[in-house]
C-alpha cells in the first residue's frame, strides 16, 4: 500500500487535530502531529518502515464537519499531493444535532453528499491517491445519549459503504471500541463519549496500523 517516499495524511476533526501546533512547520515533529492516534500512528509508521522516509502530516482540525472539509481541501489535502489520506469525520456532524446552543448537525444526505466530493476531488486531482475511511464512533458516556441513535449508525453505515464503493481500507472503530468496553468502561476509554484518553489514541492507532500494514 506504501512506497518509499509517499506522504500520509490524516484528515478529520478535533480526534485527529488533537492540539497539534499549526506554527511548527515539520512533518516529522510530534508536536506538529498532535498528542493523539495520527501521532501515534505516524511515528509507528516511520519507525516501522525507515527505508521508506515517508513524510506524515496532520491537518486535522477540531470542530469541523464534512462541509468544513470541502471548504479547505484544496489548501489542506490537494496542496500537499498526498500518496494516503486517512479520513475520520461524523461526529461533529451528529453532535450539532443534540448539543443545546450548538449550531445544526449535517443530514445524512448531505453528509454522504459531501464525503463523496471530498473523495472525488482527491481522485480527480490525484488518480493514484489511496484512502483510508475511518468509521466514526461514540461511547456511550458522557454526553452521549439514547438520542444519537439510530441515526448516527446510518452516518457511520455511510463511510463503510463509501469505503467499499472506493474500494478503500476501513478501520471500524465503532466495532473496535464496542469491544474495548468489554474489558473496561466506556469512560476508560472516551470520558464524554467521544474524545479518546491516551488508552482510546492508543488502540485507535494501533488498530489503524493494523488494517495500513495488513
Amino acid at each position: 500500500m506504501l512506497q518509499p517516499n509517499d506522504v500520509v495524511l490524516f484528515q478529520g476533526d478535533s480526534i485527529t487535530d488533537c492540539g497539534r501546533d499549526r506554527e511548527i512547520d515539520n512533518n516529522d515533529s510530534m508536536a506538529a502531529w498532535g498528542r493523539g492516534y495520527a501521532a501515534l500512528a505516524g511515528a509507528s509508521l516511520r519507525a516501522n518502515l525507515p527505508a521508506y522516509d515517508l513524510t506524515v502530516i496532520n491537518r486535522g482540525v477540531s470542530g469541523d464537519q464534512v462541509p468544513d472539509l470541502i471548504a479547505r481541501w484544496d489548501d489542506d489535502a490537494i496542496a500537499h499531493k498526498p500518496s494516503l489520506i486517512s479520513i475520520l469525520i461524523g461526529v461533529n456532524d451528529e453532535w450539532r444535532f443534540h448539543r443545546e446552543g450548538s449550531g445544526e448537525g449535517v443530514p445524512l444526505d448531505v453528509f454522504e453528499t459531501g464525503y463523496r466530493q471530498v473523495l472525488d476531488r482527491s481522485r480527480e486531482a490525484m488518480p493514484e491517491v489511496q484512502f483510508v475511511l475511518c468509521e466514526p464512533f461514540v461511547l456511550r458516556c458522557g454526553g452521549i445519549t439514547d438520542s444519537w441513535f439510530p441515526q448516527f449508525d446510518q452516518r457511520r453505515k455511510i463511510v463503510e459503504t463509501l469505503a467499499i464503493e472506493y474500494d478503500t481500507r476501513f478501520v471500524p472503530f465503532q466495532q473496535i471500541f464496542d469491544e474495548a468496553v468489554k474489558h473496561a468502561p466506556p469512560e476508560y476509554w472516551a470520558p464524554d463519549g467521544v474524545h479518546p484518553t491516551p488508552a482510546g489514541h492508543a488502540l485507535m492507532a494501533q488498530n489503524w496500523m493494523r488494517v495500513v500494514l495488513g
